[in-house]
């Protein structure tokens, strides 16, 4: 179903659409060292070391910021994510950006690959696997509702002749009147008339 590249992962861009298109219930999923780890992964992708450390700079007042705007005091302009969580996911971008500066000074990485990261990509894997779940499990339900649309429900009420004759029918077949009404309706033909008919046929499991 996804094109997959040469390392195993999603492509950054197909997985943020993908993630969009899940409904407000399953983006939950993630958790806030989830959202930090895949931005910082995509942001910190061909930077080098003093530019990691600016974005950890940058990390850190954010953090404070957001703590701060937890607390009640500054000005809060974020409508579209609530504070706790805000301020959450700038705790793990904060951590998250330390990281990524520790490994590349201990590895003496000139610019951050993120296949290169082994812990990164190990955490990247991960969540595309939580992604194809949570997609799959959306597709089933999907057409799981789309079979349930498609299904007729009705209660049939019949005279007393009709209803003996099915119920007979039904005794034989060792069936019950609902199972032989059912396959009674998968045996009828329409002409282009208008004609509607019904072949011989015999009830059965």
């Amino acid at each position: 179903m996804y094109r997959w590249r040469k390392h195993g992962t999603l492509s950054n861009h197909l997985m943020r659409a993908l993630l969009l298109a899940l409904p407000e219930k399953g983006k939950r999923m993630w958790s806030a060292q989830d959202v930090a780890r895949d931005q910082v992964r995509r942001q910190a992708n061909g930077l080098d070391v003093a530019a990691v450390a600016e974005k950890v700079a940058e990390a850190a007042v954010r953090e404070r910021e957001t703590a701060e705007q937890l607390r009640g005091n500054g000005s809060f302009y974020e409508f579209e994510m609530d504070r706790e969580r805000l301020a959450a996911i700038w705790l793990a971008k904060h951590a998250e950006w330390q990281r990524v500066r520790d490994l590349m000074i201990a590895a003496g990485w000139s610019v951050y690959e993120p296949e290169q990261d082994a812990q990164g990509s190990v955490w990247a894997r991960e969540r595309e696997e939580r992604l194809a779940g949570a997609l799959a499990a959306q597709a089933a339900s999907g057409e799981r509702q789309g079979e349930e649309a498609d299904e007729l429900r009705a209660e049939v009420r019949l005279s007393a002749a009709p209803s003996r004759l099915i119920q007979t029918v039904a005794s034989r077949a060792g069936l019950r009147p609902s199972q032989v009404l059912a396959q009674l309706a998968e045996q009828i033909v329409v002409a282009e008339d208008g004609t509607v008919s019904v072949p011989p046929f015999t009830p059965s499991w």
